[in-house]
């Protein structure tokens, strides 16, 4: 079997998050600088048998497309170069926010919260992908 990778991309950090070999599960990861994010994906797909990677597709609330959906691109774009394995888009609006309400609920105080939501929205997005399929 072989694992799904998620991306959360932002404008300085990118959450990764992943599925656990069957599929069912997903897990936080880590996460990385955005300059950093291409390389440590490409680590991750040969260290944990990745075969597919999903990206959150950071569009506004009634569908515009900004500066961040054309960075996500662009980040796909290149994630795909380095690891020969086509990045699927997925509308992720809401994930950061209900990454935020899960870590609030249980309780952990705002500077855990900020240093963990980018890879909590990552495994909020593949969670939501996993379901679907």
């Amino acid at each position: 079997m072989t694992r799904v990778l998620a991306i959360d991309p932002g404008s300085v950090r990118v959450g990764l998050a992943i599925s656990d070999p069957l599929g069912i599960t997903a897990n936080p990861l880590e996460v990385v600088p955005i300059e950093d994010a291409v390389d440590r994906v490409a680590e991750i797909v040969e260290e944990s048998d990745v075969d597919e990677i999903i990206m959150g597709l950071p569009v506004g609330l009634h569908g515009e497309v900004g500066d961040s959906v054309i960075g996500a691109r662009r980040l796909a774009d290149e994630v795909t170069a380095q690891t020969g394995i086509e990045v699927v888009l997925r509308d992720e609006r809401f994930t950061t926010r209900v990454a935020e309400r899960s870590m609030l609920g249980a309780g952990l105080r705002r500077r855990s919260r900020r240093e963990r939501v980018d890879k909590v929205a990552a495994a909020v997005l593949l969670r939501d992908y996993l379901d679907s399929r």
